[in-house]
């Protein structure tokens, strides 16, 4: 499933410097490789102890991890909405993402320059947010005029969105993001097409110095304050101190240079599993004496959907599933042990597969 996450913030906030080091991502016992597909596109690796321990029970020939992509967007600036520092390519890079990793600069350096000349990540947020929402208010205004049209001449149809359309004006126009507006499934249908880069999910990476990773400081508290009604995550990262853990060969080395921070888990780790989560994505297994694999699918999906990740003919030819839980496999040792005990469960069509399933599907086709 091909879902990106693009990272936005202004120019020197660190963002190229987090991206490197997702490109580097060993903070896991299990190094699975990194690779790029275009300059600022990267296929990282999703951290999930839960395979680590599937590949030592039954030590599979193939380990094969779940993935997402991440865009390493050029920092935006003042005007970007109007073209400015070539805009007009970056806010189409965003538009072609599914959510949004927001970088703010939370730590103090004077060798490092502030485009806005002293660091404050609220105004930073605000600047950003200002661009997207003024660009969204041009996708906007370019749709209500031809949808009101329509609207009056009885179109069903357009009169729901033309209704839809003026609550993300009215909103925007206030200088709220998009998703502050609450729909409807069925009204989501209706502007599925607009793609509006407010209305796409996000996350807050506050980059601070080696000393306020495990803490944070008074920037990343202004931050906490400044999100509390936007239901975001936010992230408290050390971008240069991930970029020293990315340096050092072993696991040992790496967990050792943690502990001395004070951190049981690496900001790149946490990093990637937040955009895992922020693309609403869930994981289920296949696991055996040949393979042992990850497999992304969207929260929600049935049996012969999931089935179809894996190959079009298992959903087409669905039958049924046979699952067992993750923590029944890892407490009885196999899947022997599972048939045996009455743990695995035969599932049909509507079955909505879980976090952690341990599939196996039934086809014909």
């Amino acid at each position: 499933m091909a879902l990106q996450c693009g990272i936005v913030g202004l120019p020197n906030v660190g963002k190229s410097t987090l991206f490197n080091c997702l490109s580097n991502a060993r903070a896991q016992a299990a190094n699975f490789p990194f690779c790029t597909i275009e300059p600022n596109v990267g296929v990282i690796t999703v951290p999930d102890e839960r395979l680590t321990r599937l590949v030592e029970i039954d030590n599979p020939k193939r380990v094969v991890p779940t993935t997402i992509e991440i865009v390493d967007i050029a920092g935006l600036v003042k005007g970007a909405s109007k073209g400015e520092g070539l805009g007009n390519k970056f806010l189409a890079n965003i538009r072609n993402t599914n959510a949004i990793i927001h970088v703010l600069r939370c730590f103090e350096n004077d060798n490092i320059t502030h485009v806005d000349g002293t660091v404050d990540p609220v105004r930073d947020k605000g600047i950003i947010d200002t661009e997207l929402q003024l660009k969204d208010l041009e996708t906007i205004d370019n749709r209500i005029g031809k949808c009101q049209k329509q609207a009056t001449a009885g179109d069903k149809n357009a009169k729901r969105q033309y209704d839809i359309l003026c609550r993300y004006k009215e909103t925007l126009e206030q200088g709220i993001s998009a998703r502050a507006v609450e729909l409807t499934a069925e009204e989501r249908k209706c502007v599925w097409d607009l793609n509006l880069l407010t209305d796409k999910p996000v996350l807050y990476v506050c980059n601070v110095d080696e000393a306020s990773a495990v803490t944070g400081n008074v920037h990343t508290e202004a931050v906490k304050a400044a999100i509390a009604n936007e239901h975001a995550e936010m992230l408290i990262v050390a971008a240069s101190a991930e970029a020293d853990i990315a340096e050092l060969d072993t696991y040992e080395e790496r967990q050792m240079f943690l502990q001395d921070m004070g951190l049981e888990e690496s900001g790149v780790s946490r990093l990637i599993k937040a955009a895992y989560r922020l693309l609403d994505l869930q994981t289920f297994f296949t696991t055996g004496a040949d393979e042992s694999r990850a497999w992304t699918f969207r929260r929600g999906m049935k049996a012969p959907e999931t089935a179809g990740i894996i190959h079009t003919d298992f959903e087409r030819g669905f039958i049924r599933a046979e699952v067992i839980k993750y923590d029944d496999y890892v407490a009885l040792g196999s899947e022997r042990a599972c048939r045996d005990v009455g743990k695995i469960g035969i599932e049909g069509k509507e079955y909505i597969v879980q976090d952690g399933d341990i599939m196996h599907f039934l086809f014909n086709v």
